[in-house]
């Protein structure tokens, strides 16, 4: 997610590399030597000696994140569209908003950033050290945003749950605001501090944001689902003769639950997506880097940006009111487009 760690064999780097302040450099607890901060940084990317046995992964990377950079585009257009027409709560729009929002930054900035680095060493060239930053840099604000605003939405989806009565009381729009505000200042700080803190602290602060982030999410969707039952329970035990209040009570729930199997799809999809890239950075720091590593790292980052895609896709899959507002907006731009032949 924030770190391609591959190609660990030794090429020849420019001279501008070298010519650089001597720093060390780690990331997620893989230490380098001392080296300048723009030498170390090629360490985590293939080299020029590996261009022949990965001339296959590269093009076949390019073409896959072109293609997934245009669906991440135009799908996130349409979805940030058409969250803002749905009746969802305003609480729940703001944050289904900036999720969207930060899967849109990665089809707009990461993947071509991306294309352009799969280009050049495929052309057995060597990216500059600026635009390997600038890459690092963007990838870690967008994909952080995304972990953190999958744990807003998952913390709002468990507060709506476990405080039924109370959830329009403690969840107001202007704390979701701030929340979300937070969440992307966080973001961009944690990004940008990946260049000028010290090696421990950066390996800290993004191991932790990352375990701590999924461990937390998934503590909130086990308190939801015991919170669902407990509520089943308790619609199940109402009087006969309150009939009436019972249909309204099972309606509501049902529309409840519906959102939370929706936010839950979002969760495991962000889950299954990031986990290759972890388990890749694990086998390398076990038995070190190979070809096959190195292959499967580059794939791993192309299944990154593929959840970007994938969001808008569940979102009109599980979530009625968004998928009918996405209908509505289809309708609409046919009927446009049959009135403007006409």
């Amino acid at each position: 997610m924030i770190q391609l760690v591959c190609g660990v064999q030794r090429g020849t780097l420019p001279k501008h590399f070298v010519e650089q302040t001597v720093v060390s450099t780690q990331f997620f607890g893989i230490d380098i030597m001392k080296k300048s901060s723009c030498e170390a940084v090629p360490h985590y990317f293939p080299t020029i000696s590996e261009a022949e046995d990965l001339y296959s992964t590269y093009i076949a990377n390019s073409v896959l994140n072109n293609f997934l950079s245009c669906t991440a585009i135009m799908l996130n257009i349409i979805t940030i569209h058409a969250i803002r027409k749905t009746s969802l709560p305003k609480t729940l729009k703001a944050l289904l908003l900036s999720l969207a929002v930060s899967d849109f930054g990665v089809g707009v900035l990461s993947q071509p950033l991306y294309t352009s680095l799969l280009v050049k060493w495929l052309q057995k060239g060597i990216p500059s050290c600026g635009n390997y930053k600038v890459f690092l840099v963007i990838m870690l604000l967008f994909s952080l945003a995304s972990l953190f605003g999958v744990q807003a939405i998952s913390v709002d989806r468990f507060l709506a749950i476990h405080f039924h009565l109370r959830y329009r009381e403690l969840v107001t729009h202007k704390r979701v605001v701030a929340v979300i505000i937070l969440v992307w200042l966080l973001s961009g700080f944690l990004s940008l501090a990946t260049l000028w803190v010290s090696p421990g602290i950066r390996s800290i602060i993004l191991t932790t944001s990352v375990v701590v982030g999924v461990l937390f999410a998934t503590m909130v969707y086990i308190r939801a689902y015991l919170a669902v039952r407990r509520h089943k329970n308790q619609i199940q035990a109402l009087q006969v003769q309150e009939v009436a209040r019972t249909a309204g009570e099972i309606t509501n729930f049902s529309s409840l639950i519906k959102s939370v199997v929706g936010v839950f799809y979002v969760y495991l999809v962000f889950v299954a997506c990031y986990s290759p890239f972890f388990i890749c950075l694990a086998a390398i720091k076990i038995n070190g880097p190979t070809i096959a590593l190195t292959r499967f790292s580059l794939f791993s980052w192309t299944l990154v940006f593929l959840n970007s895609s994938l969001n808008p896709v569940i979102y009109c899959w599980k979530m009625r009111h968004i998928r009918q507002s996405i209908v509505d907006i289809l309708r609409n731009m046919s009927w446009h487009r049959n009135r403007s032949s006409q």
